[in-house]
Parts: C-alpha cells; structure tokens; sequence
C-alpha cells in the first residue's frame, strides 16, 4: 500500500498493525483485541483526514499510482470489449484507447486516456498525452457510434495533450477543436466521465457531452498547478497556492456549473476501492443513458449547446458613445 505525503497518520497506523499481525504470527499470541481497536483507530482517522482534504490533496489523490485507469473501468463496467485501433491516418496512438462493449448488455462506445501502470507501459502509453491521432482516433470512433447508433462514453485522465514539436506539426490543436465541434453535434447520447486528470484541451478533446461529470477526488482545469506556479512564480514551490487560487476541484467546477454530477470515492479515494467505484460509475451510466434514450438527437443537440454556450461569467457594458 502506497501512502501519500499527508497520509503520514495512516502510514504510521497501518505499520503498528502490521507489526502487531506479525508479533501474533510468531509469538503465537492472541492480540485478536488490540488488532480490532487499531483497525477502528485507522477507520476513525482516516474518516476524519478526508473530510476537508485540501485542493493540492485532491490533486496528489487524482495522480495516486494505485488509482484505477480507464482500462480496468473498461473491464469492470462493459462486457465483450472490443478494441478499435488506429486513425487511419497516422498511426495507433497508445495513449488513447477505445472500442465497442456492452453496458448490461446496451451497444456502447467507450474510450478514454489511458497513463499505463507500471514505468514500460507509462512510456509506451506517454503518461496518458495523446497525440493528434489519438483525438483523430476518438473521432473516428464516434463517428462509428453515430452510424450504428450507439452511446457515447468517454474517460477522460490526461495532465495534457502532447505537446511535443511533433504533435503540433501534425496539427494538435485542429485535432482537438475539431473534436469539440463534432462532440457538439453528436446525434447519440454522450457521456464524459473525468477519472483522474482532466487538464486542458487534453481533457476537452473528448470531454463535450450530455453529461460531463468528475469522480470526487478529480481535478479539471485549464492548466496544472505546477504549470500555473511557474508561469505566475517562476518556482514549483507555490503549487499549493496555484491549486487553491485555479478552483480546479469537483466541488468547485460543480459549484460554476461547468460539470452536471460528482460521484462519490469510497474514503481514501479510488486507489482504495477499484471495484466499489467501478460499481458507482456504472450505476451511473445505466441510469443516466435511460434518462437520455428518452430525448430525440435533436433535444439533446440543443441542451448541449444551450449547456456550454451558458458556461463562464462575462458582463456587458453598454457603449457611451
């Protein structure tokens, strides 16, 4: 088990029960009472350490090694999962994957970034940064839905697009607009799920939907607090601040009306319960695709432009003139 750096209560907690499991093993010991008290010691702490986590923890908790990707919500949610390749244009972009599946047995298109979990498969993923072929991927593959009529799911954990000289060679920011302008006009119900990072256009290329919604320990913003330090303090060192002043958590995106739902982490996160938030997320899903089977393409077309055309705040002054 992997702690974070303010899970430093935890850590310790969890290093006395071992201890005291191993000291029982050995010594043949009963210590069957001291187990359970410190069992409910950790429950009790780890309830209160999660209870007013800060923006920068909920950060830390969104990058957590342990914490599930898309792939394995891919496997836990969908059945009989068929993986599409390519673009065909380019290449396969490992960092993007998708293909058809099952949601209790409804036709569905699910793709989504995908960071790798161990160093070989991070590499071989690019940390979950897709190149413009991996947008021109995901197009493709809604292309593909809208034909043969079948919803839309997307997962979206990305600290960014590529921004490799490369990527934006082959035209990384049309890749993504472009798919902002198709997702817009997408005849089938569409759902944008954000399971970890959702940072930039990197989250946007395929984050416009019916529903846009963030697990609870997420984050969505148009720039890293590491990146925004930088730029606004020359140092990394500010990360915190940046994180508190971006309001990049779900409770604040929810609060400016930016996502529809926040689903609830098991306490801990994710990392913690996989399968208990494979179970959420796809609770989710089935409910919420029955409440958009009911609108015609033409309904949800105009309620999604009507959604991201009302988003920001702005103010108009009258001219004096």
């Amino acid at each position: 088990m992997l702690f974070l750096d303010f899970e430093k209560p935890l850590e310790d907690l969890h290093a006395q029960l071992t201890k005291l499991k191993e000291i029982s093993a050995k010594n043949k010991v009963d210590v069957s009472n001291s187990i359970r008290e410190l069992e409910s010691t950790i429950e009790v702490t780890r309830t209160k350490l999660y209870e007013n986590l800060t923006p920068w923890q909920r950060v830390q908790l969104s990058r957590h090694p342990e914490r599930p990707y898309t792939l394995y919500y891919i496997d836990q949610i969908f059945t009989n999962f068929t993986e599409l390749y390519g673009d065909r244009q380019v290449k396969d972009d490992k960092a993007m994957v998708g293909g058809m599946a099952e949601l209790n047995g409804m036709p569905v298109m699910v793709m989504g970034q995908q960071k790798g979990v161990n160093t070989k498969m991070r590499q071989l993923r690019n940390f979950g940064m897709a190149n413009p072929e991996g947008y021109r991927k995901a197009l493709r593959l809604m292309k593909m839905a809208e034909k043969f009529n079948r919803p839309i799911v997307t997962f979206i954990d990305t600290p960014g697009a590529f921004p490799g000289l490369e990527a934006e060679e082959r035209g990384q920011a049309e890749a993504i607009a472009r798919n902002l302008f198709e997702m817009v006009n997408m005849k089938v119900p569409v759902i944008c799920i954000i399971i970890g990072e959702g940072a930039s256009g990197g989250a946007l290329g395929i984050g416009i939907g019916d529903k846009v919604v963030m697990l609870e320990n997420t984050w969505y913003s148009v720039i890293s607090p590491e990146s925004c330090s930088s730029i606004l303090w020359r140092s990394w060192n500010f990360k915190e601040k940046a994180a508190e002043q971006l309001k990049l958590t779900s409770k604040d995106m929810s609060g400016f009306g930016l996502v529809d739902d926040v689903l609830p982490e098991p306490i801990g996160g994710a990392n913690t319960n996989p399968a208990e938030m494979a179970e959420i997320i796809k609770e989710y899903l089935v409910s919420t695709l029955a409440e958009l089977a009911k609108l015609s393409p033409e309904e949800r077309i105009s309620e999604r432009i009507e959604k991201f055309s009302k988003m920001g705040f702005y103010e108009e002054v009258a001219d004096e003139a």
